[in-house]
């Protein structure tokens, strides 16, 4: 009987591997060789695409006749700087003792790719090939995976997809990106007074600094709006409350023209003309016409998906969704956390029947043992897999990221920011184990004649899961104008009966502004790429609208690094804030009058979903290339024709106008003075 190797994606992992088989092995250059098993590892990527000069030389040299360029066959090369552990791997793949491998490369898209580029260039056959796939790396999840591993031809349509991904970008980069380059690159360099200037295009990249730049001019364009409201103070002191005057129907002033939405005036004047005509109502008092009471229930947020804790880190700590990543891996391969690269908000049911583990080995950290005594006493987690966090269907290839309960000699260890996401980590765990929070709501309607003033008032009546999360500011709250109150004053807000008469203390005008459009930061960018492109602010909605995104959970960080490192965007590191710079505003200028749909996030996210079919079978790789190839030529083709670069000038200095030169090499930086 032959050796087994077991092949990882970088030598950390391959030592846990070896660590969880009881391996006795002997450290070589390269792998770790025992009796019965081999283990060895990649480097992340070994092999990679060839450029176009590898195809024909003269293909080095850019131009216009020799696009589009999509070769019949593409061709592949071994990375020069990981070739020495590339010729290791594929010698031991080769062997002649080895009868099965294990690929233990990361449980996804890209782990499935860099096995398959090693397998074809090291030109591998003849052997039995096993698929592991794991959720963390805790010794018994690396044995369940070993052990479950599965025939890799059942995998065969992931790699399909991976192979499309890496060929999507590849020719939409280089043929998009040579074709603007030419056509425009002079243009931006001489306006910009640069020697030279690469327009480097990418079907994630171009889309996301388009999502930017739109917004950024949706704020500069904005024109601000003042609206008058009229409140009302009612009731007697100690006891009084603000309603804010609507109007309704029965309202003298129901859809008037001078209305700015239900709640105001467009001017002052008719502000002033309400609360006159108030004044001479005959009483001049306040009546309750409506009580509502309700109990609202507020069940704890679902768990962390990648883009969801790199948005709740981007807030909380001001870090870049890069940086994110990189702590949660961090805290993955030290058996903390589970995988982390994921879209899933939720559990399996398989891993909810074994819960109990996470939650007993969580004993030996300090801050959760109070919320596990409770959890304990409440035996909440015994019927985990009937609640909201536990969906099968919504799971494609991980669940949800939670502590495993393990590794825990590791905290002590960690830097001060990496245990304060896993922190962060474990709280928003503990919490779905917790009944809902409860408030009671009070909605009063008050009328001075026959206008209506509306007020809303809760309170907290049992903490529920907010024990673990944390109550809210006062001034925190899910609806306009509801207020949180005290004990007391509930007490009489909760006495008031319809019909009840309340004086009116006094009337006052707030003048309001419409606001602009928020500004990205890095975490609510990431947040808007997983949902094509919409920003949606509420939590719970997110959870329930899960469309297409842009890009994947392991590639969306990168991407935002890489906008950043081209200097087409701009990151404020104390804030998180997003912004572009002039050059990324030209970029994106270009793209908008050459190759526009680049810009579309539906369209994008289409091409993602595009490779889901792929991975799942429903459609082939012969009839996405065919697409993709078409989109290629036509799109080229369009651009050859095009005689706008006159037209892209008057574009070019819109955009600087809100652009300043600063330094002595005339670097350009945004106004100081640009609406915020």
């Amino acid at each position: 009987m032959g050796k087994a190797v077991y092949i990882a994606e970088k030598p950390s992992v391959a030592q846990e591997f070896a660590k969880a088989l009881k391996l006795k092995t002997r450290r070589q250059d390269g792998y770790l060789e025992g009796e019965d098993a081999i283990v060895t590892w990649c480097v992340g990527h070994l092999v990679t695409m060839s450029y176009p000069e590898s195809y024909d030389p003269n293909l080095k040299r850019w131009s216009l006749g020799t696009l589009p360029f999509i070769p019949d066959t593409f061709k592949y090369e071994v990375i020069p700087g990981t070739a020495k552990q590339f010729r290791i791997v594929a010698g031991i793949l080769n062997r002649p003792d080895v009868d099965t491998i294990y690929v233990c490369t990361d449980s996804g898209r890209e782990g499935e790719y860099i096995y398959r580029l090693v397998e074809q260039e090291a030109k591998v056959e003849g052997k039995v090939r096993k698929r592991v796939w794991i959720d963390s790396q805790t010794e018994e999840e690396i044995l369940r995976g070993i052990r479950e591993a599965k025939d890799l031809k059942e995998y065969d349509n992931l790699s399909a997809s991976a192979y499309l991904r890496a060929k999507e970008d590849y020719l939409m980069g280089i043929n998009f990106s040579r074709l603007l380059t030419l056509k425009y690159g002079n243009g931006i360099a001489n306006y910009l007074k640069t020697r030279y200037s690469v327009i480097s295009v990418g079907r994630v990249m171009t889309c996301v600094l388009g999502m930017v730049v739109r917004r950024e001019r949706q704020i500069r364009e904005f024109v601000q709006t003042p609206f008058y409201r009229v409140t009302g103070l009612f009731g007697e002191d100690g006891a009084a409350f603000e309603g804010e005057w609507r109007a309704v129907k029965g309202s003298r002033w129901f859809e008037s023209f001078d209305l700015y939405k239900d709640n105001g005036f467009k001017e002052k004047e008719k502000a002033e003309e309400l609360i006159r005509y108030l004044k001479e109502t005959d009483p001049y008092i306040g009546k309750v016409a409506s009580v509502e009471k309700k109990k609202e229930k507020k069940y704890a947020p679902l768990l962390f998906n990648l883009a969801e804790l790199q948005n709740e880190c981007s807030r909380r700590f001001k870090i870049s969704p890069d940086e994110t990543l990189r702590i949660v891996q961090e805290l993955y391969e030290k058996k903390l956390v589970t995988y982390p690269r994921t879209d899933a908000r939720v559990l399996s049911s398989a891993v909810a029947k074994e819960i109990h583990k996470n939650l007993n080995g969580l004993m030996k950290y300090e801050a959760a043992v109070p919320f596990l005594q409770d959890i304990l006493a409440m035996g909440s987690y015994k019927g985990l897999e009937k609640t909201r966090y536990v969906n099968d269907k919504q799971i494609t290839d991980h669940y949800a990221i939670v502590p495993t309960g393990q590794g825990m000699g590791s905290l002590k260890s960690l830097p001060g920011l990496s245990a304060q996401v896993y922190d962060v980590i474990v709280h928003r765990f503990l919490a779905i184990f917790y009944p809902p929070a409860v408030y009671q709501k009070v909605a009063l309607t008050v009328k001075i004649g026959e206008e209506s003033f509306f007020s809303s008032f809760k309170v907290l009546t049992e903490e529920g899961y907010l024990k673990v999360s944390g109550t809210p500011a006062k001034n925190d709250s899910s609806e306009e104008n509801e207020k949180s109150v005290d004990d007391t004053f509930w007490a009489a807000i909760q006495s008031l009966r319809k019909g009840s008469s309340l004086a009116v203390q006094s009337l006052e005008i707030k003048e309001g502004k419409t606001s602009p459009p928020k500004r990205y930061s890095s975490g609510s960018l990431i947040l808007a790429m997983e949902n094509a492109g919409q920003l949606i602010e509420d939590e719970e909605l997110r959870s329930q609208i899960k469309g297409s995104g842009i890009g994947t959970s392991a590639t969306r960080g990168e991407i935002l690094k890489k906008l950043f490192h081209n200097q087409y965007l701009a990151l404020n590191k104390k804030t998180q804030i997003v912004t572009p710079t002039l050059q990324g505003e030209m970029i994106y200028d270009v793209v908008d009058h050459s190759i526009r749909s680049l810009l579309n996030p539906e369209l994008t996210a289409s091409w993602e979903k595009g490779l889901t079919y792929v991975a799942d079978g429903e459609i082939t790789s012969e009839e996405y290339m065919k697409k993709l190839d078409q989109f290629i030529i036509s799109r080229t083709e369009g651009v050859k024709g095009l005689h706008n670069e006159g037209q892209l000038r008057a574009c070019y200095d819109k955009a600087a106008a809100f652009y300043k030169k600063t330094g002595r090499e005339g670097k350009i930086s945004k106004r100081s003075a640009k609406k915020s």
